[in-house]
């Protein structure tokens, strides 16, 4: 058994929040949103997604299609990971 496997931490889930983008609309044009409605976001369709432990940045990096999961899918490839010691550049 190596020390990774001894320490039960590493079996505890987390959850991690992906963000793709912000919007900030009036509450005026929020209470006329209705079905169908789009909300535009502050980042383009190509722009890397955060991820997030809390409020606590841990990586970044792109959105695109499960490999072997059901059509349609979402996945992130990490293309940046924040360092034990510091935050994200």
């Amino acid at each position: 058994m190596n020390e990774n496997d001894a320490n039960p931490l590493r079996n505890v889930p987390i959850e991690i929040s992906i963000s793709v983008g912000r919007a900030r609309p009036s509450i005026g044009e929020l209470l006329d949103l209705g079905e169908n409605a789009v909300l535009s976001l502050d980042r383009r369709i190509d722009d890397p997604v955060e991820l997030f432990i809390g409020d606590k940045l841990i990586a970044r990096g792109e959105l695109q299609e499960a490999e072997g999961g059901e059509p349609g899918q979402l996945a992130v490839k990490l293309t940046e990971v924040a360092s034990l010691k510091g935050e994200l550049g």
